[in-house]
């Protein structure tokens, strides 16, 4: 399964617009399987995103997670991301290069950010 950058932001989306510090009990997404939306969750456990509870079993057919909160580093992706005009240029940018990783996605917010508010 691929990584799916916009899924990821909807995801950290989602999550801050809950009510209360901890994630919700359900986290349904349109447009995304329920084992798309845990394997992005498990990814954003790893890079730090999110503090996640694996949740992988035999059974399974990726691995999965669910979300318990936001970490601090997922709120400063997200204050980059959040902007949808911002995304879409940061989307424009990084498909210009190919795909891009993960660091790649955060300088590319943060120089967008920079240069908004003129540094």
């Amino acid at each position: 399964m691929k990584r799916d950058m916009d899924l990821v932001r909807k995801i950290l989306l989602v999550l801050e617009e809950h009510p209360h510090g901890f994630a919700p009990q359900h986290l349904a997404i349109e447009g995304f399987t329920e084992d798309q939306i845990g394997y992005h969750i498990y990814l954003m456990g790893q890079a730090n995103l999110l503090t996640v509870s694996k949740t992988t079993t035999l059974a399974d057919t990726s691995p999965q997670a669910i979300p318990l909160s936001i970490t601090w580093q997922g709120h400063e992706f997200l204050a980059n991301a959040k902007e949808e005009g911002r995304w879409l240029q940061a989307k424009s940018i990084v498909k210009a290069a190919g795909e891009g990783s993960f660091q790649v996605w955060q300088s590319v917010l943060t120089s967008l950010v920079t240069k908004s508010v003129g540094l």
